[in-house]
């Protein structure tokens, strides 16, 4: 039996302006009350997310997924989550681990020996670095019919063009776009 490939998929959710958060991190805006007759009905969340083996995120959108779960609980359950940060984070989670160190590093000798389907979700500055330093394959982007004018902007400043292949787009019924990209080599 073939093993999947390892896969690093960078996910974003945007405004489309490409606005990933609000300055003052609210998230009301990601509920949509659009509705687009053409498009599909959203995936069965619980089953997709059994997909992923692993997720990556920064510590700005850790601390802000540790808030959001007091009140909607742990959205990433029981998976493994690698959390890169500098600094002392407090650790509520069994599955939880932090990270100081090298991206290349972190990829090598923890991801992928032990997963094959990790996701990097959150934030800018990380997703910059595992696209600057060629670490991701994929990107996957969900556009919200939104635009927010301020905020955070998911490619900001990145500094060097990037090809990207096409691999699928998905219009949903509520308005909402995903578009999913090879990254090029």
């Amino acid at each position: 039996m073939s093993k999947d490939p390892f896969t690093i998929t960078i996910h974003m959710v945007s405004s489309l302006d490409g606005i990933i958060a609000k300055p003052d991190n609210s998230v009301a805006w990601f509920e949509t009350k659009d509705h687009y007759e053409k498009g599909v009905s959203e995936p069965d969340t619980q089953e997709f997310l059994k997909n992923i083996d692993c997720y990556v995120m920064g510590s700005r959108t850790y601390e802000h997924a540790l808030e959001l779960s007091r009140n909607y609980g742990w959205a990433y359950g029981e998976v493994p989550t690698f959390v890169l940060s500098h600094r002392n984070l407090p650790v509520e989670r069994p599955n939880v681990k932090i990270f100081n160190g090298d991206l290349t590093k972190l990829v090598d000798e923890n991801l992928k020996p032990n997963y094959n389907n990790v996701w990097m979700v959150g934030g800018a500055a990380l997703a910059k670095a595992f696209i600057l330093q060629k670490l991701a394959h994929e990107i996957r982007m969900t556009v919200l019919p939104i635009i927010l004018g301020e905020g955070l902007h998911f490619f900001d400043h990145i500094g060097q063009e990037q090809a990207l292949h096409l691999k699928e787009v998905t219009p949903y019924k509520s308005g909402m776009v995903e578009l999913w990209y090879e990254i090029r080599k």
